[in-house]
């Protein structure tokens, strides 16, 4: 493509690169200049005009928004397209789950043109019907076929999709410890059934115990829904502490216990039978972002989550306090 100042004659089929003043109107930026337009320069008294012109095997900024975009979705990828306008196509979420995509792909897209781009959600990112997940833009007004085509290669690998939620219900059991304030466990049953429902899942049952593993274990091996929670009065501090005892003690397996996201240092999970089962940190009381929400998350969509997975989340683990936790990373200091 073509950019630059051309005589007024020479502009005829161009793009205008800038907006012009013509009578008691405007030409924007972006009109394909035809005789009309023209026209209508020569009489505002313009000789000059700055233009882009298309050059062969160019491809139009919105044509080639388009088929990027394309190529970018598969069938079922869980995303929705807007019309291509000014080069841009967003990609939008049409249901509750997380991002996935390869970041290499996306990057050896980024390197191609600078005029070729894709930016999206970090990977793992959950999102809800509607959330914007990827917007591709085409920053000139057009780019070449020969570097579109690589670009549509990347775009397909990249393959950018949301991963949605399979695990619709959840249970949750909660412990008591003497002398608890009774607000504690309401107040973490209304954190919890937050967290299911912006993964368009439900809380199936809810039962609160004394914290004692068999009693922990007992409402496991009652409790329906496709995952189950536990919220303890008492903070787990070791594996072979009460809550992942009980876990055990009703047929389980623990996987992990402690992760380096903090908040959500303190969370635990595993399994019984074909549900994976979470023992939620204590800032799960807070509707604040901890590291159970990446764990919860990926579970519900199905995701297994290993050991290394748990290892990488440390990178960017270090999400904002929560205010009210009762042991603060950083000692408030005082006036």
């Amino acid at each position: 493509m073509r950019f630059g100042e051309v005589p007024l004659e020479g502009a005829l089929g161009a793009i205008l690169a800038h907006s012009e003043s013509v009578g008691q109107g405007r030409l924007r930026k972006g009109q394909v200049l035809g005789a009309g337009e023209i026209e209508a320069l020569r009489a505002a008294g313009i000789t000059r005009v700055t233009v882009a012109q298309a050059e062969a095997g160019d491809v139009g900024e919105d044509a080639a928004a388009a088929r990027l975009a394309a190529a970018l979705m598969s069938q079922g990828c869980g995303l929705a397209a807007s019309t291509a306008f000014t080069g841009r196509v967003n990609l939008n979420a049409t249901g509750a789950g997380i991002v996935m995509f390869d970041p290499d792909a996306v990057l050896r897209l980024n390197l191609i043109d600078p005029a070729i781009t894709l930016a999206t959600l970090p990977p793992m990112q959950r999102v809800t019907a509607g959330t914007l997940v990827g917007t591709v833009k085409i920053i000139t007004y057009a780019v070449a076929e020969a570097a579109l085509a690589p670009a549509l290669a990347a775009a397909a690998t990249a393959a950018l999709r949301v991963l949605p939620v399979t695990r619709r219900s959840a249970g949750l059991v909660m412990t008591e410890v003497a002398g608890q304030d009774p607000k504690l466990n309401a107040k973490g049953r209304r954190a919890v059934e937050t967290r299911l429902a912006a993964l368009g899942m439900t809380l199936a049952a809810v039962e609160t115990v004394p914290h004692e593993e068999a009693a922990i274990a007992a409402a496991l091996a009652r409790l329906s829904g496709e995952m189950l929670l536990i919220l303890t009065g008492s903070a787990t501090s070791d594996p072979m502490d009460t809550a992942p005892a009980a876990l055990r003690r009703a047929g389980g397996t623990v996987t992990r216990f402690g992760m380096p996201v903090d908040p959500g240092n303190l969370l635990f999970f595993g399994i019984l039978g074909p549900r994976p089962v979470i023992g939620l940190p204590g800032c799960a009381r807070s509707p604040a972002l901890n590291g159970a929400d990446w764990v919860l998350e990926r579970l519900a969509c199905g995701l297994d989550v290993t050991d290394r997975d748990i290892a990488a989340m440390g990178v960017g683990g270090l999400l904002k306090e929560i205010p009210l936790r009762p042991q603060l990373r950083e000692p408030k200091m005082k006036g």
